[in-house]
């Protein structure tokens, strides 16, 4: 089921955590964060939002490490009810991918819950203090193949934080499916 995150709070404070990677290491978010920003992004491997964009995350997410933006994705969907989400699988595309980026595992769902985390892709771009910027789209394209002139909305909102700070007081909020989560 499609899900849209709320608007952006600027200046929520970014919670903390550690988690499992998918190369072996225990990564916190200390470790994580860029001198000139953040980007966490919730994804998964099975939603069909994050699939058609995935080229266009990895391009930006190396495009803005360049700027000394950190990056880092988490997967939180419940794996039993979605195999195609588990750890295992999370390894296999991080590694068939390239990911540029740590993939992390959030198998209690705690931090998703923490960060109010609402669909895959969710994309919380905050600044080198940590405060919250920018909680919109990656580009207008949504689920379709973009256009070669398509605004690369998150990028272009990220690297305005990495320089200034601020995000952009305009901004559009991601779709995608909404984070599986555990039966209580």
């Amino acid at each position: 089921m499609a899900d849209t995150p709320p608007v952006c709070d600027f200046g929520w404070q970014a919670p903390d955590f550690t988690l499992p990677a998918t190369d072996g290491r225990r990564l916190s978010l200390s470790e994580i964060k860029g001198p000139n920003g953040t980007l966490v992004i919730f994804m998964c491997n099975h939603c069909p939002y994050v699939l058609a964009i995935l080229d266009r995350i990895l391009r930006d997410a190396r495009d803005l490490q360049a700027l000394g933006v950190g990056v880092v994705a988490i997967s939180a969907n419940d794996a039993t009810a979605y195999p195609a989400d588990s750890f295992a699988n999370m390894k296999i595309m991080a590694e068939e991918r390239d990911f540029p980026f740590p993939y992390l595992y959030d198998e209690s769902q705690s931090v998703a819950r923490s960060f109010d985390a609402a669909c895959t892709p969710d994309f919380f771009g905050f600044n080198a203090d940590l405060q919250l910027q920018y909680r919109g789209r990656l580009d207008a394209s949504r689920k379709a193949p973009a256009a070669p002139d398509v605004r690369r909305d998150l990028f272009e909102a990220m690297k305005q934080i990495s320089q200034t700070g601020q995000g952009p007081l305009d901004q559009i909020p991601s779709m995608g499916c909404s984070i599986k989560w555990k039966a209580a």
